[in-house]
């Protein structure tokens, strides 16, 4: 009998060494979320599954960018070569790189929409104001993997794409230099490639997989994701609690079983695009940033580009990274909008923004030039300082105008200035995007 035990000891311990990483994960699945959890926070309008989707979406990236990298090589025209050969002669390659392809632009749109819920739901308040930061943070890293990523194709888009963003340095203090350590200084090469190449595989994921586990970590120890009722008038109502296993992770597997699906079905239907072998002596007209930078090259049209590539941009981060510390911490979180005049100033507010944007452009493409109305004056002045002085002087009059016309609190007029930015750069992406054309002319 002894040897009897002894001779099933081998088979069982290799048993549990098996299980061992498959419980861990489990174990650490089941550590994301809080043992019990309100029941009124399962309701998928509270969150909308963004979080998660980021996480599902971010772990296709990984393992399609693993296969890949498998047969991929870092140097131009091999590079090119490479993805022709994942893409025509490697089982399922094609399928393998649109996955890759499509779960990065949707990641970039869902965290977008992932940070716009919580700041709608004012998420960000107490012990979550570092967590909002790590969050900005995790969504320009997702920005900067998208961009070193782009070129790795080596096609004429991708090239030109990235000689445009990286020439907007130029105008940046200390961007030359920047730019002549990145591009070897001339022009896009195989410096480039190799440095957008170990940044994509390496450094950015790294970082992102420590912020990942840190920010999962710190909604957990805040007991969760804010939800409507976190706080109530009267202390002594207490929510009605639940296990979130099963009634939270079925949930959550439903949603990223979905999500799966439907990139799985679009990774079937398109192809993720592939043009021309890159040409640095044949330059498309137009040459475009990627999607999710057209809005700044769109603002490169309308302002000089220090104002539109450096000081807007660093403002407008100033100001998603300080909003937490601007705003009144006294406002109830979870509750969507905060108020109903709350949402109708801020309805207002986008319907007035999706109005007045184009308005600007159009005045800008066809009535109005400072350059030309003021031709004795510096360049960053006439089309830099003065514009950007009227548009901030615009939107501080119709701060106080909607703060005073729906008596607003500091959030809700906070919140309305906040959808007005918002929508704007959207209508400036989609402009940029969809309706410039040859020379950056306005199409249709």
């Amino acid at each position: 009998m002894q040897n009897e035990s002894r001779d099933h000891e081998p088979a069982n311990s290799k048993k549990m060494l098996a299980a061992k990483p498959f419980n861990t994960f489990v174990s650490f699945i089941k550590h994301i979320h809080p043992v019990k959890i309100p029941l009124s926070s399962l309701a998928f309008k509270c969150t909308w599954g963004l979080g998660g989707m980021s996480l599902v979406l971010a772990f296709m990236l990984m393992v399609t960018g693993i296969l890949m990298q498998l047969a991929y090589k870092p140097l131009p025209g091999i590079a090119y070569e490479s993805v022709q050969l994942i893409k025509n002669d490697i089982l399922f390659g094609q399928l393998v790189r649109n996955i890759h392809y499509f779960s990065a632009n949707f990641l970039v749109i869902v965290a977008f929409c992932h940070m716009l819920r919580v700041f709608f739901t004012s998420g960000f308040y107490g012990t979550r104001r570092v967590n909002w930061i790590i969050g900005i943070c995790i969504f320009l890293l997702i920005l900067l993997s998208c961009f070193t990523g782009y070129l790795l194709p080596w096609d004429q888009t991708a090239y030109w794409a990235v000689t445009i963003c990286i020439n907007m340095f130029e105008y940046i203090p200390s961007g030359s230099f920047f730019k002549n350590f990145v591009t070897d200084g001339y022009e896009v090469s195989t410096r480039t490639l190799q440095m957008f190449f170990t940044l994509h595989t390496t450094l950015i994921p790294s970082i992102l997989i420590i912020l990942f586990a840190i920010h999962f970590w710190k909604i957990r120890k805040a007991g969760g994701v804010v939800f409507p009722g976190t706080h109530h008038a009267d202390d002594n109502i207490k929510p009605v609690m639940v296990k979130s296993n099963p009634n939270l992770f079925l949930r959550e597997t439903v949603v990223g079983a979905v999500l799966i699906a439907f990139i799985l079905s679009i990774s079937l239907v398109f192809n993720a695009p592939l043009d021309d072998i890159a040409n640095s002596g044949l330059s498309p007209n137009p040459a475009k940033a990627p999607w999710y930078f057209s809005g700044l090259q769109e603002l490169l049209v309308h302002f000089h580009p220090l104002f539109a590539v450096f000081i807007i941009p660093v403002l407008a981060l100033l100001l998603l990274f300080f909003t937490p510390f601007i705003t009144d911490t006294a406002a109830q979180k979870g509750v969507w909008f905060i108020s109903d005049k709350a949402k109708k100033a801020g309805f207002i507010s986008a319907l007035f923004s999706i109005i007045c944007v184009p308005g600007f452009i159009l005045l800008d493409e066809y009535v109005v030039n400072f350059q030309l109305l003021m031709p004795d004056m510096v360049g960053v002045i006439s089309t830099g300082l003065i514009p950007f002085s009227i548009v901030i002087a615009f939107i501080f009059i119709f701060y106080y105008l909607m703060k005073r016309k729906f008596n607003l609190s500091i959030n809700e007029a906070f919140q309305t200035i906040f959808i007005f930015l918002t929508t704007a750069y959207i209508v400036l992406t989609v402009t940029g995007t969809w309706l410039r054309g040859p020379g950056m002319k306005l199409i249709w």
